[in-house]
């Protein structure tokens, strides 16, 4: 039994059935599969979902780099109104054994990470990667998280967003205040 929950779509790319030169993947999600991916991600719908990559040898593990176009539809922070986004996302990731990468520190030692540097690689367990996970990522950090609609806010739904003088934080507010003077 696998403990990785089954892909929403077929990007598994085996490692050593790679072409020393790379070779394309393209996924073109079909309607079910962007339901699907609208009821994970909780969306409204996902209108289109195209990604192309290339997928080349790297260092005993491959390297996945492309773009990942996609249409969503999701409710508005405000009015819970349809807002659509477009995104349109690079894609460049590092996919290395666990052979490959940098051994464990001892107990102990100091350990230097550069904050401004690229992504670590991703560790893979066995002679296949599936993209469909990080393409699925690669949608969720594009996502705007308080989408809403040109120009509205709480005013446009008739919500007057005044100040409460009767609450927990208006002592504070009057203490900011008089050191303000």
């Amino acid at each position: 039994m696998k403990d990785q929950p089954e892909p929403l779509f077929d990007a598994i790319v085996r490692i050593d059935k790679l072409p020393t030169a790379g070779r394309s993947v393209s996924v073109n999600a079909d309607e079910a599969t962007r339901a699907r991916i609208a009821e994970d991600m909780k969306l409204l719908a996902v209108e289109s979902f195209v990604a192309d990559l290339i997928v080349a040898p790297f260092r005993g593990g491959l390297r996945a780099q492309g773009r990942l176009k996609a249409r969503i539809i999701q409710a508005s922070v405000v009015s819970f109104e349809p807002v659509p986004q477009n995104i349109d996302e690079e894609v460049d990731r590092v996919f290395l054994p666990v052979g490959q990468t940098a051994k464990a520190p001892a107990p102990g030692t100091e350990i230097f990470i550069d904050l401004e540097d690229d992504d670590f690689p991703d560790h893979i367990d066995g002679p296949e990667v599936d993209l469909s996970a990080l393409l699925i990522e690669t949608l969720a950090l594009a996502i705007d998280p308080y989408p809403r609609r040109d120009g509205e806010d709480l005013a446009t739904i008739g919500i007057d967003a005044v100040e409460d003088d009767s609450g927990p934080f208006a002592a504070l507010r009057g203490l900011r205040d008089k050191d303000q003077s």
